[in-house]
């Protein structure tokens, strides 16, 4: 099967860049969507890469749709989304494609491996399991599927755009499968466990904007989903009361955080989308 991918970029390091080389073999097309400021010169010339400058950064959304258009006008039926932070192999990318020539994707909206982030994980609940969201990088989507439900949200920006896409294709009658047996390595790179009473504190230490994002962007989603999804959109919703204490326990610039978190919560009240200004 014919196979493109797209990469995100925003800054990236050598070896953010030198993880292309890993999974050219298994795909017939590369689009490296660039969010950076400047002009990446240190990709190697490709004749599978297509590099598409955005001049700045028009969040994550925007990127993937940009190379989803690409791919469709390539007349690509499935496209590998990634980011700059997962490790893939072309034996990852290889099983996937195994899934999709040898079932029936009809109503399938995206494929997924299992995203490792914390190898203590019970990964096993069956081969296949059909999720409510899953992280966009890794996946495989099916651009028909895409077109039908209208593509990334570009107004998210960033931070649940992934929980958006997934939660829109229910919405829409396909699933979002992931595949158990297939696991791919996902690196969180602010990601620091804190222990307190025998207990884990996993905290993320997201800077300012992020978490203005992290806190608008949940909103929104219980907003659109809550009738399709009660009990998940109130645990998003009580996961980020959970945040607030451990930013005050844990994490750095605690005072900007909160601050910021705050205005994303007034700025859902006000319906403001889009970047933050």
């Amino acid at each position: 099967m014919k196979l493109a991918a797209i990469v995100v970029f925003y800054n990236p390091s050598d070896n953010n860049i030198k993880q292309l080389d890993k999974y050219s073999k298994s795909v017939d097309k590369i689009y490296v969507v660039d969010n950076s400021d400047d002009e990446i010169k240190r990709i190697k010339s490709n004749e599978k890469i297509e590099y598409i400058k955005l001049n700045k950064n028009k969040g994550i959304a925007f990127a993937l749709n940009e190379g989803a258009k690409h791919a469709i006008k390539d007349k690509f039926k499935y496209l590998l989304t990634m980011d700059q932070d997962s490790k893939i192999t072309s034996n990852i990318i290889d099983d996937m494609k195994d899934y999709i020539i040898n079932n029936d994707m009809k109503d399938v909206g995206l494929i997924s491996p299992y995203q490792d982030i914390d190898s203590k994980d019970d990964i096993k609940n069956g081969d296949v399991e059909d999720m409510i969201e899953v992280m966009t990088s890794g996946n495989i989507i099916n651009l028909d599927a895409y077109e039908k439900i209208g593509g990334f949200k570009d107004w998210l920006f960033i931070d649940c755009v992934d929980t958006d896409y997934c939660m829109n294709l229910h919405k829409n009658g396909y699933k979002v499968l992931r595949l158990n047996n297939v696991i791919m390595k996902h690196e969180l790179g602010n990601l620091v466990v804190h222990k307190l009473f025998g207990k884990e504190y996993p905290c993320y230490n997201h800077n300012p904007i992020r978490r203005y994002y992290i806190v608008r962007n949940n909103l929104y989603i219980n907003d659109m989903y809550k009738d399709l999804y009660p009990e998940y959109c109130a645990w998003l919703l009580r996961v980020q009361k959970g945040q607030v204490k451990r930013i005050i326990a844990f994490e750095k610039n605690k005072f900007k955080k909160l601050r910021m978190m705050y205005k994303g919560y007034k700025d859902h009240k006000k319906g403001i989308k889009g970047k933050l200004k």
